[in-house]
């Protein structure tokens, strides 16, 4: 069995991130996880800094290439992904099975809907799932405008609601997602998903979950 973290931050990037990308891949590999996606924030928080689409994009994916440099070192994979925060409203949104290219050509992508990006990924292997939807100033969104939903976050200092949200994707049919929500080492291995083969990149986990082959990590 396989395991894969899909909620992971890193220092370097989330404003709230408080643990530098080579140290949570080490511990992840510690223990024992095969795989991490760096799903670092992605909104307009540092659009000031960073006013170049380029520049802003080499700034999120900061944390991105040292987890990647660092899962070479301690022999796990890490995949990009991010949560985004469309301007639209404050909720957020699990993305991953893009690459860097795609970042650097989707310029302003927190600038669209929700419904603009799902239409956009409809032709690509890009899931979207909404992350914590209960929790305190999110509102789930429609079935129509997601692959999924975060049933499980493992964050210990947020109440996320977690049955609510695994009840609305069981009643919509929802992909349904894991993922420890990766800040401080207390967060460590708190969720994610379980594959009974390995990933050798991010569209293989896509494919794996979109045929339902996992199982999710729930503690």
């Amino acid at each position: 069995m396989y395991r894969y973290e899909t909620h992971f931050h890193t220092e370097e990037v989330s404003p709230c991130g408080k643990v530098k990308a080579e140290e949570g891949i080490r511990l992840y590999a510690e223990y024992g996880y095969d795989g991490v996606i760096v799903t670092d924030h992605f909104y307009n928080w540092k659009k000031d800094v960073y006013p170049r689409w380029k520049d802003y994009i080499d700034f999120f994916l900061q944390g991105y290439r040292a987890a990647k440099e660092a899962g070479e070192k301690y022999g796990i994979r890490v995949f990009l992904g991010a949560e985004i925060r469309f301007d639209e409203d404050p909720n957020d949104y699990v993305a991953f099975g893009f690459d860097e290219d795609y970042l650097y050509e989707t310029e302003n992508l927190m600038g669209m809907t929700l419904e603009k990006y799902n239409e956009s990924v409809q032709d690509k292997s890009i899931l979207i799932f909404q992350a914590h939807p209960y929790r305190k100033n999110c509102e789930v969104r429609p079935k129509e405008l997601l692959h999924g939903i975060e049933v499980f976050n493992g964050n210990a200092r947020h109440n996320s609601s977690n049955e609510q949200a695994k009840k609305y994707a069981v009643d919509n049919r929802l992909l349904q997602l894991s993922g420890s929500d990766f800040h401080q080492i207390m967060d460590l291995a708190r969720g994610g998903i379980v594959t009974k083969t390995p990933c050798e990149d991010v569209h293989r986990l896509v494919e794996i979950i979109k045929a339902l082959n996992y199982e999710l990590i729930e503690f």
